[in-house]
């Protein structure tokens, strides 16, 4: 497969509609939140129109957020990372540096945060090339699709039961494992352990 030419592709901020709809039909997720801090997409500059791969970040909760920084309100979390199938070996790494550098200008964050899904079968190798640290596996919860095999959170304005979800017709999968990331643009006032 091709390799991206820099010089061929750009990264823009994109609205949010935009970035859902790619993220709908090409994340394993299949949805987003209807919010984000940053959206960015992919474009090949012949085709400015056409968004080729869409990053979407947003606050992680707070503990998630405290269990990387002191102040934890300076971290940002990558929760959506998707490029349409068929793009170039190193499409989803530079959307991802460019995206970052997007973040960095503006300043308002210190601290990145994401996960690799094993159950996905991510191994976290964009972010080793992307230059974040690995900070280990956390504990595996399980997982929730829909008859299309999508997935489904069980919060939807409230927490919902097994039962609940199993009565909406949502199938559970086993636990699977993620691998925690981090970057860090300046060190936090005081580090963690």
């Amino acid at each position: 497969m091709s390799h991206l030419r820099r010089s061929e592709y750009q990264v823009d901020t994109i609205p949010l509609a935009m970035a859902r709809d790619l993220i709908a039909a090409h994340h394993y997720a299949g949805g987003s939140s209807n919010t984000a801090v940053y959206r960015h997409g992919l474009f090949h500059v012949a085709e400015p129109m056409e968004c080729l791969g869409v990053t979407l970040w947003l606050p992680p909760t707070q503990p998630a957020a405290a269990s990387v920084a002191d102040d934890w309100r300076g971290v940002l979390s990558l929760t959506r990372l998707v490029v349409v199938p068929g793009m170039p070996t190193n499409s989803a790494s530079y959307l991802l540096g460019q995206s970052i550098k997007l973040i960095r200008a503006d300043g308002r964050f210190h601290t990145l945060v994401t996960y690799a899904d094993e159950g996905q079968g991510h191994t976290g190798a964009i972010y080793r090339a992307t230059n974040w640290d690995y900070l280990g596996p956390m504990k595996g919860h399980p997982r929730w699709v829909d008859s299309a095999g999508r997935q489904v959170a069980t919060k939807a304005t409230t927490n919902r039961t097994y039962e609940q979800m199993s009565q909406l017709g949502y199938q559970r999968l086993p636990a699977s494992r993620k691998h925690k990331f981090v970057m860090r643009f300046r060190q936090s006032l005081s580090p963690l352990p």
